[in-house]
């Protein structure tokens, strides 16, 4: 476990290494650039700026420049905000972006493992068919449409929360709650379906036999099996609330990272927006390796080589 563990963390580098020069050339590959706008530089001042900031030079000396400055944490400055750095930029948006993201993954996570075990524990009883049907439709109804109606809803017909910005301490609520829907949904489902299974189990039927408990036999033998496919998803559903936030953040107009990247996208900041990618990136990278490590340790006949 050890030896693999240290190999992942060594394929985080070249990992990101094909991240940092596939964002690169997307970016710079893309139609248009910062200074293009006819109406607000004229071609002496654009060719000036181009100068300025790096961008008359041939590509792999631009890839060179800015590989050496991301070494040292520094990801240059904005081309649509020059008074200030990309790195300042994503710390204030990287605290509303994390607090968003962590609350909806906990909150979706932890409602999704209840209503998964409850579900399955009263099997195809009523109860059973209305949390898969709530479940089957948090998982179709995307979030950029959750959110919409839960602004009309509570927001705007109720006015029990804001309509968005930073207002008051009920600004994260409708977010959240939007974000963390599809999460729960997904975790709800694979945890029936993993228990269920689990439940079939010869060492199940031996700790029943034993006069145990149903909820002695389900968190003391049944959940651990139970949780390793949902492991297995936790990876994608963490890249998945990452780029949830993404519309969520626009549409609640929050001062987050998914409004930054957005806005950065728009106005083609290529340090912006690479800034964000490789941070995300290593974000998720760094995660999914946790992950990993977890589902080692919840199953112990998982042998990495």
């Amino acid at each position: 476990m050890l030896r693999y563990t240290l190999l992942r963390i060594a394929s985080i580098v070249p990992t990101l290494a094909i991240v940092l020069v596939l964002a690169f050339t997307m970016v710079h590959a893309a139609p248009g650039g910062p200074f293009e706008d006819p109406r607000a530089v004229s071609p002496e001042v654009k060719a000036r700026l181009e100068a300025q900031y790096g961008l008359d030079r041939p590509y792999h000396e631009q890839l060179l420049r800015y590989t050496r400055g991301v070494l040292v944490g520094d990801f240059g400055p904005s081309y649509r905000y020059p008074q200030s750095r990309v790195s300042e930029l994503m710390r204030a948006g990287l605290s509303v972006s994390f607090a968003l993201g962590s609350i909806a993954f906990i909150i979706g996570l932890s409602l999704g493992v209840v209503l998964g075990v409850a579900a399955a524990l009263r099997q195809n009883r009523w109860s059973d068919h209305l949390l898969m049907a709530v479940s089957m439709l948090g998982i179709s109804v995307p979030a950029f449409v959750v959110a919409p109606v839960l602004v009309l809803v509570f927001a705007i017909t109720l006015s029990w929360f804001p309509v968005g910005g930073m207002q008051g301490t009920g600004a994260f609520v409708l977010p959240v709650i939007a974000l963390a829907l599809p999460l729960m949904a997904y975790v709800a489902r694979i945890i029936r379906a993993s228990l269920l299974d689990v439940l079939k189990s010869q060492f199940i039927r031996t700790a029943r036999a034993q006069g145990l408990s149903t909820w002695t036999v389900v968190v003391r033998y049944a959940m651990k099996p139970a949780l390793i496919p949902l492991v297995s998803y936790l990876g994608p559903a963490i890249a998945g609330v990452l780029t949830g936030s993404v519309v969520i953040e626009q549409v609640f107009n929050l001062p987050g990272c998914g409004r930054l990247f957005v806005q950065g996208a728009l106005n083609r900041d290529y340090t912006l927006i690479m800034g964000l990618v490789i941070v995300y990136s290593t974000l998720v990278i760094t995660l999914n390796l946790l992950a990993d490590i977890a589902y080692g340790w919840l199953d112990p006949r998982v042998r990495y080589r």
